[in-house]
């Protein structure tokens, strides 16, 4: 692919501090003649674009070639659809623009910062998203799911919000994996502000990503157009706990009109935390997950896990009895836990776990730690 202008470049950057995300009749003008063309016809006011001049009253004083210096010297970088570090899963985004309300609008460009490659998540990634408000249940399940695949090779992906998003990226740094967050706002602020030292952490292995200038402040809308990002990125999403009305939810919409699979994770049926994950798998096709196992199986024909076991090829954890397995799938996934817990969490009286544990430290799978007992990661 021709590498973009410096002045296609800056006509992108001045378009992602002035338009709207997800802003369709601009986008596909992008598509049709070009960025600069675009930005010249929102600065003198092109009618077709901008009805009531917002854009163009936007647009005054915005420099291009200035933003990316600046945001050079914060350390945040511009990346365009013709860099090798733009994603792959975005090339189908733009073949949806005459799809009207169903189109997905690729970003002009994503200004990003951090360590990690964007070019590396897909097919090598999965979204893993939910409610602010999570429970403990929702936030533990976020965790173990996002452990298990960082220790299968698999990128997080998520919003870096309070609840299931953080407890995906936490859960995946503490497997020393490779996670994403897709913020909402300018990357020249942390959001949310509290999460400044998790946003520094995702930076160091992975990235920090967003469609906004530096500057842009965070708006309703800016996160529901955020999440078809997120949902572009990977190669599915897995909604761990959301109401019916939860804007985590518009990630799996996202997903379903870009072809990726969309999976959710069920709760207690009193919970009105996972009645959108209810929903979703009964009416609308998510696949029912418990496990990154299960996240793997469902997504693993364009991931790191393509290549099938054949027949008859057994996991170190298949040598196992029933019993046995279910006690090791009981502990957690990054965790020390020890018998009276996991105990308490398989239902097997404590002597029965004790000598399990001792049968899956034989063979590689546990160790005996101080306080307890812990997984070994990819050993099972």
């Amino acid at each position: 692919m021709q590498a973009r202008s410096t002045a296609d470049r800056a006509a992108r950057a001045a378009l992602s501090a002035v338009v709207e995300p997800a802003n369709r009749k601009v986008v596909a003008r992008v598509y049709a003649t070009g960025a600069e063309a675009t930005w010249r016809a929102i600065s003198r006011r092109d009618p077709h674009l901008d009805t009531d001049g917002v854009l163009a009253r936007r647009a005054e004083g915005v420099d291009g070639a200035a933003l990316l210096q600046h945001a050079a010297g914060l350390g945040i970088r511009f990346v365009c659809p013709s860099d090798a570090e733009w994603p792959a899963g975005f090339a189908t985004m733009p073949d949806t623009l005459d799809a009207g309300t169903d189109s997905v609008p690729p970003p002009f460009g994503l200004w990003v910062r951090g360590n990690g490659s964007l070019a590396a998540c897909e097919p090598r990634a999965i979204a893993v998203v939910g409610s602010r408000a999570a429970s403990p249940y929702g936030r533990h399940v976020a965790g173990d799911i996002a452990a298990d695949l960082a220790a299968r090779g698999w990128i997080v992906v998520s919003g870096a919000a309070y609840g299931i998003d953080a407890a995906a990226h936490r859960g995946c740094l503490a497997m020393g994996g490779v996670t994403v967050a897709v913020l909402a706002c300018g990357l020249d602020m942390d959001y949310p502000r509290s999460h400044s030292e998790l946003l520094a952490r995702i930076a160091q292995d992975g990235v920090v990503v967003s469609e906004l200038a530096p500057g842009m402040q965070p708006m309703r809308s800016r996160f529901i157009a955020r999440n078809r990002l997120i949902a572009a990125l990977t190669s599915g999403t897995v909604v761990v706990e959301a109401a019916r009305r939860s804007g985590a939810l518009s990630t799996a919409h996202w997903a379903v009109k870009l072809g990726r699979e969309v999976m959710a994770v069920p709760g207690p049926v009193t919970s009105e935390q996972s009645s959108g994950c209810h929903e979703w798998i009964r009416n609308r096709g998510a696949v029912l997950v418990t496990d990154a196992d299960e996240v793997a199986d469902t997504a693993g024909r364009l991931g790191p896990d393509a290549a099938p076991l054949a027949v008859g090829e057994e996991r170190p954890l298949d040598r196992y009895s029933p019993d046995v397995r279910h006690v090791y799938e009981r502990m957690p996934a990054r965790a020390v836990t020890t018998v009276p817990d996991l105990a308490r969490e398989s239902g097997y009286p404590p002597p029965f776990v004790e000598q399990s544990l001792r049968e899956l430290a034989a063979g590689g799978l546990v160790l005996a730690v101080l306080d307890g007992w812990v997984r070994v990661p990819g050993a099972a």
